[in-house]
C-alpha cells in the first residue's frame, strides 16, 4: 500500500518486480528505475518492470505445473518416493526462473531441490534451495570433490546455490547430489515441521491485533512473524485467479466469520470443507480503500 508501506511490501511487491528484469532480460532496468531522477521516467520503467514480472509469473506457473507432473510420475509426490536431494530438469524451462521454481518445489517436498534449465552457452544452469540443517553449498562442494570436472562453476551459501554442468551429465550430478544430501539428512529427519505460537483467542482475531503485528516488524530470518493455529468451520471456499484459495471461516470459539487467503493453495479448495485446523498469520487487507482483517494461511488440514 503506497500510503502505509511496510517491510513486506518491499519483499513481496517491489522486490519481485526489480528482480524480474534480471531474470528475463537485463538487470540494469531495475537499477535505472531506482536511481532515476525524473518521476515520469521512473514510472515508465516501473511499468516495464511490472510487465516483465507478469511474464515471469506466467513462465513460473507453467514450469511449476510441469515440475508437479514430474513429481507425480515419481509416485504422486509421496515423500517416500522422492530422493533426499531432488534434481529436476526440463528443456522448456527458463534459466532465469529456476531458483523460484526450486524454492516452490522445496516447500512441497521438504527436501533440498536443484532445478535446471538450458543456458545460453549450451550448458545447464541449476539453482538450488535447501532446508534447515542442510548446507547446500557444502553439499555441492562434496559432489565436486567426488567428481572433479562435473561442475563447471558454482557458488552460494547455506540455503541457496547455483551452478553449471554439461547437459550430458545431469543424471550423474542428480545421483551424487541425492547421495550427499542423504548423508546429512536421513529420511527420518526429512519431514516438515511447522512451528507456531499456539492458539489465538477469537477475541484477539481482529483488525487491531493485525495492525499491531503488521507494524511490529520488520520480520525476517531469525525474527519470524508470529504464526498462530486453531480450529475453524468453513463457511465458504473459492479460488482466486485459479491458483489462490479464499475462505470464509468461523473460529471454533467465536461468533464472527473471518476471511482467509491461501496463496498457491487453489488446488486444495476441495479439502476446505466442514472443519479445518489451520496455521495462519494475521494481515490487514486494504483493498478498495477499506481496511479489514485477513488471515494468511500457512497450512491447513481437514478435520
Amino acid at each position: 500500500n503506497e500510503r502505509n508501506p511496510v517491510a513486506s511490501d518491499l519483499a513481496f511487491a517491489v522486490g519481485p518486480r526489480l528482480n524480474a528484469a534480471g531474470r528475463l532480460t537485463d538487470m540494469r532496468l531495475g537499477i535505472e528505475c531506482l536511481i532515476a531522477d525524473e518521476p515520469q521516467r521512473a514510472l515508465r520503467m516501473a511499468a516495464q518492470l511490472d510487465a516483465l514480472n507478469r511474464e515471469r509469473r506466467q513462465i513460473q506457473a507453467e514450469m511449476q505445473q510441469q515440475a508437479m507432473e514430474d513429481l507425480a510420475r515419481l509416485g504422486d509426490a509421496a515423500l517416500s518416493e522422492v530422493p533426499a536431494g531432488l534434481c529436476l530438469y526440463d528443456a522448456r524451462w527458463h534459466a532465469g526462473v529456476v531458483g523460484i521454481l526450486a524454492s516452490q518445489i522445496k516447500e512441497r517436498v521438504q527436501r533440498p531441490v536443484m532445478a535446471f534449465a538450458p543456458d545460453s552457452d549450451g550448458t545447464l544452469k541449476g539453482s538450488g534451495r535447501s532446508v534447515n540443517g542442510v548446507h547446500i553449498r557444502d553439499v555441492i562442494v562434496n559432489v565436486d570433490r567426488r567428481a572433479p570436472g562435473l561442475i563447471r562453476r558454482f557458488g552460494g551459501h547455506a540455503m541457496a546455490a547455483g551452478l553449471s554442468i554439461d547437459a550430458s551429465r545431469f543424471g550423474e550430478f542428480a545421483g551424487l547430489f541425492a547421495e550427499e544430501v542423504g548423508g546429512v539428512m536421513p529420511d527420518a529427519d526429512a519431514h516438515a515441521a511447522l512451528l507456531t505460537d499456539g492458539p489465538l483467542e477469537a477475541a484477539a482475531l481482529n483488525l487491531e491485533t493485525a495492525t499491531l503485528l503488521r507494524t511490529g516488524g520488520p520480520w525476517g530470518q531469525g525474527f519470524p512473524e508470529p504464526v498462530f493455529e486453531g480450529g475453524f468451520a468453513v463457511r465458504s471456499a473459492d479460488t482466486m485467479a485459479g491458483t489462490h484459495l479464499k475462505l470464509q471461516l468461523l473460529p471454533d470459539d467465536g461468533t464472527h466469520a473471518v476471511e482467509a487467503v491461501g496463496f498457491g493453495m487453489g488446488a486444495r479448495a476441495g479439502d476446505a470443507t466442514g472443519r479445518i485446523h489451520a496455521a495462519y498469520r494475521l494481515d490487514v487487507n486494504e483493498f478498495g480503500g477499506r481496511r479489514s482483517l485477513q488471515l494468511m494461511l500457512e497450512h491447513f488440514e481437514t478435520l
